[in-house]
């Protein structure tokens, strides 16, 4: 489950004194009694919702009195509900006047980032995942030729044994053709380095990743690659979402069960929720053939409000759907306080009011830093 939190500090120091009880005559003055202080952290946590229908079609009109959210469960009061939107499959507007949504107040930009986990050096029990990958980057540019709209924007990225951007975020499609091109084929123009940085006047994903060597000493596993394209995505307002290309990834037990990776998985999931990036794993593994990792890859989409895609024939089906279910969602908000010491992990559920409707959105969110438990 989602959230962006804002963490908005506010020290709320509560102080009881007791002021000296009068020296009675003859009587010894009695000591203050003692002071009570407390703090506590008050985020503001931003979760993005995905409604639709049966048939997934987005559902535009709903306001704060249409959704039930809870914290242990407990109702929250929404401050806000934001209607996000490319309008590709909004009504007139005078229906959606009548709806309350007002379409020239309707944010319009989507954000995907186009991860793939490179192939090259996969198991040799499965020879045929090469091929795979390239199918999935020939059906990938044919989508950016065809599907997306002017105000989207696209990043491209690979890993093998470090993160690898191809392409920041932009709506180019001639560019972004050429760098899903390089990232199925293990390219490296190490775009990284400050003197390749372009300057963009849209979201960047390079200009807050870190750069030159450090990009590889700080992403030696794909787990550390994906926590640090979250984190680098925090400052772009809205949901982002990541379509990650992979066989999956993660521990195997003794049982031949998924298990996930305690050292790497739990920060990774941290940083997405916290920087409101939804995973949708397509994968990788041709329709038919089970194996263990699909758990691995269910989990993370799960708990960030994204989807596992399987099960297909052309890639262009996983792709359509991720593209379709993001033509409209909502942006909830609402504060919630923690105690100033604690670093925690706050499950979220998130219903509509009316049962007929399907809700996408994330498990929780995190609070406090580890700085602020240290520092008491």
């Amino acid at each position: 489950m989602k959230r962006f939190i804002r963490p908005t500090l506010w020290a709320l120091a509560a102080a009881l004194s007791f002021a000296p009880l009068a020296q009675a005559q003859g009587t010894e003055e009695k000591p203050p009694a003692p002071r009570f202080q407390g703090e506590a952290n008050v985020n503001e946590v931003l979760m993005d919702v995905l409604v639709t229908d049966a048939k997934g079609n987005v559902i535009v009109g709903l306001d704060k009195s249409d959704f039930v959210v809870r914290e242990n469960g407990k109702p929250v009061d929404l401050t806000g509900v934001t209607f996000y939107s490319n309008r590709r499959f909004l009504q007139s507007a005078d229906a959606l006047k009548k709806k309350g949504i007002d379409i020239d107040k309707v944010p319009e930009s989507r954000y995907f980032v186009l991860f793939f986990d490179d192939q090259k050096n996969a198991n040799s029990d499965s020879p045929g995942l090469l091929g795979q990958q390239l199918e999935a980057g020939r059906r990938t540019r044919e989508w950016i030729a065809k599907d997306l709209l002017p105000n989207d924007y696209v990043a491209v990225v690979s890993y093998d044994y470090k993160l690898k951007v191809h392409q920041d975020f932009t709506r180019d499609r001639e560019a972004l053709t050429q760098a899903v091109s390089d990232a199925i084929q293990g390219k490296d123009r190490e775009t990284n380095w400050p003197s390749r940085i372009k300057q963009t006047d849209g979201p960047s994903l390079l200009a807050a990743l870190p750069q030159g060597t450090a990009l590889r000493d700080k992403t030696g596993t794909i787990y550390d690659g994906v926590r640090e394209l979250a984190n680098a995505s925090r400052n772009i307002t809205g949901r982002k979402n990541l379509i990650l290309f992979t066989t999956g990834f993660g521990r195997i037990d003794n049982f031949g069960q998924y298990l996930p990776d305690p050292r790497y998985y739990p920060p990774m999931m941290q940083a997405l929720n916290a920087s409101n990036v939804a995973v949708y794993t397509i994968d990788l593994v041709p329709a038919g053939t089970h194996h263990t990792l699909s758990s691995a890859m269910n989990q993370l989409s799960e708990e960030t409000g994204g989807q596992y895609l399987f099960n297909f024939t052309n890639f262009l089906t996983p792709l359509n759907r991720v593209e379709q279910e993001n033509n409209g969602y909502y942006l909830l908000s609402y504060q919630a306080t923690h105690p100033g010491e604690k670093v925690g992990f706050q499950k979220v559920e998130v219903k509509t009011a009316n049962p007929e409707f399907k809700v996408r959105v994330r498990q929780g969110y995190k609070y406090g830093t580890p700085e602020s438990a240290k520092s008491r």
